[in-house]
């Protein structure tokens, strides 16, 4: 691939064969994965229970603050993980996450300044995501890593474990109670992961510097093409399942408990698309599949603009919107399988799950500023609109520009 530094690894030694081990190294990766999008997201449910209790007059800082955090973060991450390899990193950053989470159960959740200063380095457990596609990346043959990576972004689904567990646990039980249950179940992951988590046989780290490795991957064209589309799909999905409770709240006058379970069918709609849309871009191309979840994303931010009833055309383009956002998540990720060599996939996921989550703490502040200022959220679902139509346009760029052959078609490299 032109402008691509030279590859460093062959990533699997046939074309189409699963390795001994794969799918395992899937699994353990995809549950930790859960387990700090869990963590990642404790502060979102409990955003409307923050204002309610006079913290914070808005809540979008609070919820969105980790978000901004994880993204950015995972430049680096993903350059880190290209270099030391998942086995370590995952477990390593599992362990991390404990401190915050502990510190914003214990201390931080009693004023506006520690939840900042908690949220700010909660954002570390969204950074896993970079450790996980390359990770995932170095297992599998071509062929099969549109659905690998697929059904590895699955773990996004953590944030529907944080959805119908932190709001029922603090008034069942307290408001220490669900920071103190996710921080064993980090400790726990990362001793599971320590010890059955392997690096792929044919795995090398790279010896790269991570800041040539970084400015290697900007120069690729795909790499800034993917991170259009990913800040629109997994953006999105980021930016509604933070911000869904608030508006459903605001808008249509929802109580919170209501609001958040809403939102947690949201998510599962999105985690249970986002594998087929790794598995149809095996089949289809990439292309293909990112054009028909924007498509559906457009739709159903056209009826949305118009503040239709929640029932049933309210919750049907909600549903819909849920779909073409992790069909499209789905989607990126193989693209990215499809264009990248091995040796650089993890720096390539920094920059384009940076985007992702970059185009999740944008959308909430935006939303927010145009509901005070109109009362209503309309604007700010034709700015979607808007937004996915570019997706389409940059689309359509890159299948002209690469054509995006079916993985079973792309080299091995």
């Amino acid at each position: 691939m032109s402008g691509s530094p030279p590859s460093a690894v062959t990533s699997t030694t046939s074309p189409s064969t699963v390795p001994p081990g794969a799918w395992r190294a899937l699994l353990l990766v995809t549950l930790g994965f859960g387990v700090n999008f869990w963590a990642w997201a404790l502060l979102s449910p409990l955003g409307p229970v923050y204002v309610e209790q006079g913290l914070a007059q808005d809540a979008s800082l609070i919820v969105a603050l980790p978000v901004l955090v994880g993204s950015l973060g995972r430049i680096l991450m993903g350059a880190l993980s290209d270099r030391f390899g998942g086995h370590l990193m995952f477990p390593l950053v599992s362990l991390l996450t404990v401190i915050p989470v502990l510190f914003i159960g214990l201390i931080g959740q009693y004023s506006y300044s520690t939840l900042l200063l908690g949220g700010f380095f909660l954002g570390i457990a969204g950074t896993t995501f970079a450790i996980g596609v390359p990770y995932v990346n170095s297992w599998f043959p071509p062929a099969k890593r549109g659905m690998a990576t697929g059904l590895y972004g699955v773990g996004v689904g953590g944030t529907a474990i944080s959805a119908f567990t932190t709001v029922p646990l603090v008034d069942a039980i307290g408001d220490v109670a669900p920071f103190v249950l996710t921080a064993i179940a980090l400790v726990a992951y990362a001793v599971v992961g320590w010890l059955f988590m392997h690096d792929a046989p044919t795995w090398t780290p790279s010896k790269r510097s991570i800041i040539a490795q970084s400015l290697a991957v900007m120069k690729l064209t795909v790499t800034w093409q993917a991170c259009y589309l990913y800040a629109l799909s997994f953006g999105g999905y980021v930016a509604f399942s933070v911000f869904l409770p608030t508006m459903l709240k605001n808008w249509y006058g929802l109580e919170t408990a209501d609001a958040s379970f809403r939102m947690a069918g949201f998510v599962i709609v999105a985690v249970i698309m986002r594998p087929l849309g790794g598995t149809l871009s095996d089949r289809l191309g990439a292309v293909r599949t990112l054009l028909i979840s924007y498509t559906a994303v457009a739709l159903a931010a056209l009826l949305l603009a118009f503040q239709p009833a929640l029932m049933p055309l309210g919750t049907i383009a909600f549903i819909v919107m849920a779909a073409g956002l992790g069909l499209g998540s789905g989607a990126v990720f193989a693209l990215v399988a499809q264009t990248s060599e091995p040796s650089v996939v993890g720096s390539v996921t920094g920059f384009v799950g940076a985007a992702g989550g970059l185009g999740g703490f944008v959308p909430p502040l935006v939303m927010a500023a145009i509901h005070a200022g109109s009362g209503s959220y309309s604007l700010g679902i034709v700015l979607l609109l808007l937004a996915t139509l570019g997706a389409i346009v940059v689309t359509l760029f890159v299948a002209r520009g690469a054509r995006s052959a079916a993985p079973s078609d792309a080299p091995a490299t």
